[in-house]
């Protein structure tokens, strides 16, 4: 038997990041410079970045997911999300998990993605 904790009630579906560390800036620029290629928007901006945490060492895991699950670059975004956070200074290691839980939808969109979009 295993024991499953259910989700605390008003607990957020998506973990919060570790905005206070020194690198969390440089982290979120290095994801902005990934683009979805159907979408002419960064991937932080369209909102597919959940969660960024960051330790002392300076190992970054970031939680993220696509605008679907058919994505046709699904197994090629984590790499490329990889690629540009692993050259920054003072990261040791980059872990990308996917996620597609909470679904991604357009609400998660910046207010730049929405405008850039024509949304606004």
């Amino acid at each position: 038997m295993t024991d499953q904790t259910p989700p605390l009630e008003g607990a957020p579906l998506i973990k919060p990041s570790t905005t206070d560390h020194p690198l969390y800036e440089s982290v979120v620029d290095a994801c902005r410079t990934v683009f979805d290629p159907e979408i002419p928007v960064n991937i932080y901006d369209l909102g597919l970045v959940y969660t960024v945490e960051i330790n002392g060492e300076g190992d970054v895991n970031i939680v993220m997911t696509l605008t679907a699950p058919g994505c046709p670059v699904a197994g090629e975004m984590p790499g490329w999300v990889t690629d540009a956070v692993e050259a920054l200074p003072g990261v040791k290691s980059v872990q990308v998990q996917m996620t597609f839980d909470p679904p991604w939808g357009m609400n998660m969109m910046s207010d730049e993605a929405r405008l850039e979009l024509g949304f606004m």
